[in-house]
Formats: structure tokens, sequence, C-alpha cells
């Protein structure tokens, strides 16, 4: 796998990650015999990775995990790869854990920015978030 490649996996994982912090709710319910409905709060079990997919990932890997041309503060310009497909799909969790935490491709290294648990829950959330509906072709 190329560098390139690698960063766009791992911009990728980055970006399923903080999508996946958003917070979810479940549906009102009725009280029997009344028309009051009263709203019950879901866990949001991605909740840290979403809020840490927002702040680190979702500016190159895009609020949905589609990636695409992103440029950069400095002028550089990329092309971010979807977590949605192609290879995104196939490789192994290792393999994203090692592009988030040495970059490379022009992704920034975030292994001193990062704990090894909100790295493993990254791509836990882009799996869920942006790779559970998707067929492996």
């Amino acid at each position: 796998m190329t560098k390139r490649q690698s960063v766009i996996v791992a911009a990728g994982l980055l970006l399923a990650i903080v999508t996946a912090c958003k917070t979810n709710q479940t549906s009102s319910s009725q009280a029997a015999n009344s028309n009051r409905s009263s709203g019950q709060s879901t866990p949001d079990q991605f909740a840290a990775a979403r809020s840490t997919y927002d702040k680190e990932c979702k500016s190159c890997h895009g609020q949905n995990g589609e990636g695409g041309p992103v440029k950069l503060e400095d002028g550089t310009k990329l092309k971010v790869p979807t977590f949605r497909e192609g290879h995104a799909l196939r490789h192994p969790d290792s393999d994203y854990l090692k592009q988030i935490t040495k970059g490379g491709d022009g992704m920034p290294a975030f292994e001193k920015k990062l704990t090894p648990e909100q790295m493993n829950d990254l791509i836990k959330f882009i799996r869920q978030e942006f790779q559970a509906r998707v067929a492996v072709k």
C-alpha cells in the first residue's frame, strides 16, 4: 500500500468516527391514555468518537466520510479517499490504525494527539457509520 493510499484510508477512518459522534434519540412514545409524549435519549456508543471525528477528521474526510478534494491551509491540495467504497472497505483495522497513528500521504500523524483507545473507537465509528450498510465488491 502506498503512503497516499494509507493517508486516504486513515482520513476516511477519522471522518467516520467524527460522524458517529452525533447524538441519537429514540422516538417519542405516548403514555397510556395521554396525548403527551416524552422523548427518551438512547445512549450513543460513539458519542466520544463522533466528537473526535468532528474535531480532527471531518474537515478533510467530510461529514459523511465521502472524502474528495481538499485544500489545506498551506495551499496543498489532497484527494482524500472515501470511507464508503473501494479499498476503504477492504482494509483491515490494523491498516487504519497505522494510518491514524503515523499519518502519511498528506494526512497528519495523530499518535501524540489521540490515545490508542480514541483511535480504535474512531475505527469502530467509521465501520459502523460509513461502512456497515455498504456491500464489499
